[in-house]
């Protein structure tokens, strides 16, 4: 049996979740607390009504989410809301969510891990934003279809992309796991060829064609597993504990 505060001290550490910007809805670190305790420790890409009612079953104590609880900022507790704390409490359930220090963390990170399995050896920080970098790119002398198959066999999963280059070389690779395709247009002007990341908004697909650069929508939800599996498998290592990934892919 762990001690919960112990377990969040380190996250907290190793995250740097006092000192890495977010979105205000992420609320990084415990979300919810329970009587102490932890003799299993689980993960999954969002704290939805669903997935804490698996990690329950799964007798989780201790549920690590890249998404977390409040991403709509104040909410009444009242439906799905109020039945997630409910349930979690209940059940000694403790949640802990971890956004973008998350994405962004050099050995852990759903960036470094995914561009370690397609073949980036030596990835550089881009992509400035509140003053952190949130992608990794590097330059690769590969063909598209090569770059393609690695990152499905990254993702376990089929996936949709838009080639924009006339070159079959995918020169500059820049990757940023999530829902980032929104910043196509900013990446392009960092000289990226490639863009590798989870989902992006209609408009991202004919405005890749328009400037020329590949954009490659991994998924994501898929993007996004790395992280949370890795976190869960050192904290059960660290703290000598059993685990459980909670799967519940959303398709998008």
């Amino acid at each position: 049996m762990a001690n919960l505060d112990e377990i969040v001290e380190y996250l907290d550490r190793e995250l740097k979740v006092a000192s890495v910007p977010d979105y205000s809805g992420a609320m990084n670190g415990l979300q919810l607390k329970n009587d102490g305790n932890v003799s299993k420790v689980g993960s999954a890409v969002d704290a939805s009504l669903p997935t804490i009612i698996k990690a329950i079953e799964a007798g989780i104590d201790l549920l690590i989410v890249h998404h977390g609880m409040f991403w709509h900022g104040a909410q009444k507790l009242v439906g799905a809301q109020y039945q997630k704390i409910k349930l979690s409490m209940d059940a000694n359930l403790a949640i802990y969510s971890s956004h973008i220090p998350l994405d962004i963390h050099p050995v852990h990170g759903n960036n470094a891990i995914l561009t370690k399995m397609i073949g980036m050896d030596d990835p550089q920080a881009f992509h400035n934003w509140k003053g952190i970098e949130l992608g990794l790119s590097q330059k690769m002398n590969l063909p598209l279809e090569i770059l393609l198959e690695r990152i499905e066999l990254a993702v376990d999963d089929k996936i949709h992309y838009c080639k924009g280059s006339e070159s079959e070389i995918v020169g500059i690779v820049g990757v940023i796991t999530g829902g980032a395709g929104s910043e196509l247009q900013s990446i392009a002007n960092e000289g990226i060829d490639t863009f590798v990341t989870g989902e992006g908004p209609h408009w991202s697909y004919p405005l890749a064609e328009e400037l020329g650069v590949n954009i490659i929508y991994a998924g994501h939800y898929a993007t996004e597993t790395f992280g949370v599996k890795k976190l869960m498998n050192v904290v059960a290592e660290k703290f000598l504990m059993s685990k459980y990934f909670v799967f519940h892919p959303t398709g998008l």
